[in-house]
This record gives structure tokens, C-alpha cells and sequence, in this order.
């Protein structure tokens, strides 16, 4: 691109760190009108618009977003340049993903293990409540969200649900608490469990259980954060109602073991993304290489 004006873009990447014309303006010392110049030729270069005005405040557009990424991979590998004199390696992608806070830790670590090793890839990984992530999304200011809730999707807030796996939910304790017995029914009369909170598909589906077999648990505890219910189950005081890969690193060492799995009730992990017009082929490549890793052991 011999006619590309890296000045343009380097006034673009000042003012979309400040999501301000005038304190950008102020800051380098130009005029507001001359700088609102260099991002319209910047603009008319690229073919799209780069940023959307709220109130008094610029926000990034999806292509303002992308060409933002470039921005910083372009002027931080310039400053390695300059900082070094020698080959520091080709800038990085970022992809960002946000999870639920809550969210298996093991799963996670699943779907982002392909981008650890790759120099070429920088991982942003963000967590926190399920609306705080997909208001991050619908911002792009994250590329896709991992959860195991279904979220609405309407003609306002647009969303796509990739159902990347299905885990059985199963009763889950120390080898001392389990003893020998594996059955679902005995140990559900027999011991405390821990539960997740009330609302979700996994409680609901054991309620439901424990109802058609005529059975009033004893609850030890209700968690919605499954690091947290990994964590007092390894305790051994109760048995817990989670998805074996949960606690997969316990169960392959003996720390815990599997009783029975509860009949017609799963986990489902998922991946939200929203449609845009430059999607990050990155999380494209995750996503199927997820859902080749489900249907595989299916």
C-alpha cells in the first residue's frame, strides 16, 4: 500500500485512546480541525467510517476496531525497532475473550489451549457477569463470550450461540465419602450435596430428579461458581453436582471419584458471538476446532 499516510493512522490511534477530538487535539498540540481532517482522509483511504459520535463522546466503529488493532501491532513493533535495531518477531493478533466469571476453569483453558503456543497471537481473556460480557460484545470489545447460559437475542442486541460441548453432570466425592457405592439414589439418601444456585439448567434438571425419585437431599451448600464448588468438594464433607471436567485433574489422580452420571441432565458450554462485518478468523478457527473436538466424542 505505497500511498498509505502512517501519520493519518498514528492521529487515528491518538484519538481513539483518548475517545476525545478536543483532548486529543489539546494533547498533540493541533488544531480540532486539523485533526478531524487527518481521520476523514484516514477514513476515505480505508473505505469505512472509523468512529461513531455518542453524546460528546467517539466510539470505535467494527472497522475502527480493527484498524485499531493494526494501529498498535504497526507502532509497538516500530518501537521495537527503534528500541533494539534487530528483528523482534511479527506483531500480534489480539483476540478477546470474555468468560464467565463463574465458568469452568478447565473448559476455559480447553478452548483457548490452541492460541498459547502461537507467537503470532495475543490473548486477552476478561471475566465477569454474563451481562457485563455481552454488553463488552455488542461494544466489540471482545470477539466472542464463553458461557453456559443461553442468552436472549432480538433484532436490537443480535447474538449468535455456538453449543460447542455437552458435559453429564454426575455425583462427584472423595473416595472415603463414596465408598464403594456408585448408585445415585443410595448416596443421595445417605449423604449432604452441594448444589449449584437455584435457576440454572444443571439445579433445575436435578430438582427435577430428585422429585420423580421421591428424594429430599440434604444440601450441604449452594454455589454458583464451580471453582468454588470444585474446592468444597475436595473436602470430603458433601458430594458435588457438576460436570466431571470440572474436577477432570482430581479424577486423574484419584483426589475424587465419579459415582453414577444423573440421568438426563448436562452442561452445556457455549460461545456467544454477534455478526459483524470483519469477524476475527481466529475465534472462527476455536470455535470449529471446539465443535470438531465435541462431535469427535460424541
Amino acid at each position: 500500500m505505497a500511498d498509505f499516510n502512517y501519520n493519518h493512522l498514528r492521529y487515528f490511534w491518538a484519538v481513539a485512546q483518548d475517545g476525545n477530538l478536543s483532548r486529543t487535539a489539546e494533547r498533540l498540540n493541533v488544531s480540532q480541525s486539523a485533526l478531524s481532517v487527518q481521520i476523514r482522509k484516514l477514513e476515505d483511504r480505508l473505505g469505512h467510517a472509523l468512529f461513531e459520535r455518542r453524546g460528546r463522546a467517539l466510539h470505535l466503529t467494527e472497522a475502527g476496531r480493527i484498524t485499531l488493532d493494526h494501529a498498535e501491532a504497526i507502532f509497538t513493533t516500530g518501537d521495537e525497532l527503534l528500541g533494539t535495531l534487530r528483528e523482534t518477531g511479527a506483531a500480534r493478533q489480539a483476540v478477546r475473550i470474555g468468560a464467565l466469571a463463574t465458568l469452568s476453569r478447565n473448559f476455559q483453558f480447553s478452548f483457548v489451549s490452541p492460541l498459547l503456543d502461537r507467537t503470532d497471537i495475543e490473548v486477552v481473556l476478561r471475566s465477569g457477569s454474563q451481562g457485563e460480557l455481552l454488553l463488552a460484545l455488542q461494544s466489540l470489545a471482545l470477539d466472542v463470550v464463553l458461557t453456559n447460559q443461553a442468552p436472549a437475542s432480538d433484532a436490537l442486541a443480535p447474538v449468535i450461540v455456538h453449543r460447542l460441548s455437552e458435559q453429564p453432570v454426575s455425583l462427584i466425592g472423595t473416595p472415603a465419602l463414596l465408598g464403594q457405592t456408585r448408585a445415585v439414589a443410595q448416596l443421595l439418601q445417605t449423604h449432604p450435596v452441594i448444589l449449584p444456585t437455584a435457576g440454572g439448567g444443571v439445579r433445575n434438571g436435578f430438582d427435577a430428579l430428585t422429585d420423580r425419585l421421591g428424594l429430599r437431599p440434604q444440601i450441604a451448600a449452594e454455589v454458583d461458581d464451580m471453582a468454588m464448588m470444585r474446592l468444597l468438594v475436595r473436602e470430603g464433607h458433601a458430594l458435588g453436582v457438576l460436570p466431571p471436567i470440572v474436577v477432570r485433574d482430581e479424577l486423574g489422580t484419584g483426589m475424587l471419584v465419579e459415582a453414577e452420571a444423573l440421568p438426563g441432565i448436562a452442561e452445556t458450554f457455549l460461545a456467544v458471538t454477534t455478526r459483524r462485518r470483519f469477524p476475527n478468523p481466529v475465534v472462527r478457527q476455536l470455535i470449529d476446532r471446539a465443535m470438531h473436538d465435541r462431535f469427535d466424542h460424541a
